[in-house]
C-alpha cells in the first residue's frame, strides 16, 4: 500500500484529518546511468574551451537558469558548467573514460594540470587490478579522474611516473578485488 498524501480542504489552509495508512517499505527506483555532472567554472568560456580541446566535448543548448550556464555533450552524457566564484573541493571529483589515455596524459602534462594536491599528493596511480587513475584539474580547479582499463597497454615511455597504489597503501584482499570497470573480472 502506498501512503496517500493528506488531502487539502477547500480553503487550502488546513489539512484533511482523515487517517493516513502507515508507510510501507517500497522498492527503490533503479538508477540506470548518470545523465550529467555539473561543475563550477570561474570563467565559463575558458572552461568550455578547455573541455572541448582536452576531451572533444561539444556545446549543446542549455536553458536560461538566471546564472551563466552552458552544457557540453560527451557521448550519451553531458557536462554542465555554471559560472560562480566559489572554491573547488580538494577531493570531490568525477571520472571520465577516454579513447586515448596517452593523448590526455600528454596534453595535461603540457598544460601543467596534473592534480598533485589530490589523493596521496600525487596524480597517477595503478590500482591493484591493473587499471589507471590520472587526476587532473580543469581551469576552475575541479578535480577530474581519467580512467584506463589496462595499465599494461599504455606506452611507459610516454606515460611516466605511474605509482602502484599498493606501494603507497597496504591492500587487503577486498581492496585488491576492487574494479573501476565493473564489467571486467
Amino acid at each position: 500500500m502506498i501512503r496517500e498524501p493528506l488531502a487539502l480542504t477547500a480553503n487550502l489552509a488546513t489539512y484533511d484529518a482523515r487517517p493516513v495508512p502507515e508507510p510501507v517499505m517500497m522498492k527503490p527506483a533503479k538508477a540506470l546511468r548518470f545523465n550529467h555532472v555539473s561543475v563550477r567554472a570561474v570563467d565559463l568560456e575558458t572552461s568550455l574551451s578547455w573541455y572541448e580541446q582536452m576531451f572533444g566535448m561539444t556545446r549543446i543548448a542549455a536553458p536560461n537558469f538566471g546564472i551563466k550556464v552552458k552544457w557540453l555533450k560527451m557521448g550519451d552524457n553531458q557536462l554542465h558548467l555554471f559560472q560562480v566564484d566559489t572554491p573547488s573541493s580538494q577531493y570531490a571529483h568525477f571520472a571520465l573514460d577516454v579513447d586515448d589515455f596517452e593523448a590526455v596524459y600528454l596534453r595535461a602534462k603540457a598544460q601543467g594540470c596534473f592534480a598533485q594536491d589530490a589523493f596521496n599528493n600525487y596524480h597517477l596511480f595503478e590500482t591493484p587490478a591493473g587499471q589507471l587513475q590520472l587526476y587532473i584539474r580543469d581551469p576552475a580547479g575541479n578535480l577530474i579522474e581519467i580512467n584506463w582499463p589496462d595499465a599494461q597497454s599504455v606506452d611507459r615511455t610516454v606515460v611516466t611516473g605511474i605509482r602502484l597504489l599498493s606501494a603507497v597503501h597496504p591492500q587487503s584482499d577486498e581492496n585488491k578485488s576492487a574494479l573501476i570497470y565493473t564489467n571486467q573480472s
